[in-house]
Formats: structure tokens, sequence, C-alpha cells
């Protein structure tokens, strides 16, 4: 592992393994913990990434603010995030505090999804209780009219979170069990770089 930016590697393996997994190559798993220090674990997807990320540097995932990963996000905002590529049995750890992405990145990033899948995040109360499943298809109904002839808007607890890194980690499967296992610590605008027995 000869480059001493983690950013590059990352890119690396990222191109390598969108072409590569048979699904959602950009698929990682988002740690959060709430106030008392619970911790919570799901499944989100990339969406940005870079040095340069919103202008900050980082990697960027977007949700329901009032979810229960947006609520621990404003409690706790301090997340670890996995990236396990079976196919290229490889995996990426990353830890960092996260922030808010601007109003301007999200609204990009929203006006690309799917209308369904605008709609669906007007519809959905996520994380909440709901009695059944004809109620939510309902309120997605109303969003079909309520938006109807028209662009659908972002909604305001919808929106983007960025990780800013302060460790990324790369695990390389090998023969015998003898992985390669590598660590990036940032130390102010630089990265230390260290091998770490697997």
């Amino acid at each position: 592992m000869e480059s001493q930016d983690p950013y590059t590697i990352f890119d690396a393996w990222f191109k390598e393994a969108r072409d590569s997994e048979p699904n959602d190559g950009n698929a990682m798993a988002l740690a959060t913990a709430d106030a008392r220090g619970h911790p919570s674990l799901r499944m989100v997807l990339l969406k940005g990434h870079g040095p340069d990320a919103d202008g900050k540097g980082g990697f960027i995932f977007y949700t329901n603010l009032e979810s229960r990963k947006g609520a621990e996000l404003a409690e706790n905002p301090h997340v670890a995030l996995l990236f396990h590529w079976k196919s290229l049995r490889r995996q990426v750890r990353i830890e960092g505090p996260v922030t808010r992405v601007t109003d301007a990145t999200a609204d990009a990033y929203f006006a690309t999804r799917s209308r369904f899948s605008q709609l669906g995040a007007w519809a959905s109360d996520q994380s909440r209780p709901l009695d059944s499943r004809q109620t939510f298809e309902a309120r997605f109904a109303e969003m079909e009219a309520r938006f109807e002839g028209r662009d659908v808007p972002r909604p305001p607890h919808w929106s983007g979170s960025i990780v800013s890194p302060t460790h990324i980690e790369f695990w390389q499967d090998r023969e015998f069990r003898l992985h390669e296992r590598w660590a990036f610590e940032r130390d102010g605008n630089d990265w230390r770089k260290q091998m770490l027995y697997p």
C-alpha cells in the first residue's frame, strides 16, 4: 500500500467494488450511538466522498433527520462506517465526527433521485410506528396528488450528513489468514500511516 493518502486508496478500492459487487457496491454499515452511548447499526448508501466533498472532505449519506439515526446523529455526532466488499475480500473502516451537508448539496442530490423516491421521502415517518401497509400506500398516493404536475422539493426533514474521518483503516484478505491491515490517523491537515497486525 504505497500511497500516503487514504482517499486515493479508497477511490481505487471503491471503483473496483462498484465494478465487482453484484449489488450496491456503495453500501456501508453506519454505527451511531445515542446520548447514553447505546449503539445502533444499519446499512446506508454512500452518495459522495473525497477530500473536497461538500467543501469539508469526507463521506456523505442521506436520511430522514427525524428517524432514529437522525436523532442519534443530533445527540451524539460521532459515527463509524464499514464497507465490506466480499467479492474483493476487503473491508474499510472509517471513524469520525458527522455534520450536516449544505442545503445546496442536499438539494442537488435530492433532485437526482427518482420521483418515486422523492415522494417516498415525504410519505414516510421513518422509524416511527406504522399501523398498516395500506396507511403508508395511502400517504404515498396523497403525496402523488399533492405534487402532481410539478417538481418534488426536498422535505425540510430530509438531508445529508458528512463524516469527516479521523481514522481510516484498510483490510485485505491474504492467504493463511496473514491478512494485511493499514491504519491512517488524521494529524492536522496530514495523515499518519501505520501497518497493524491483522
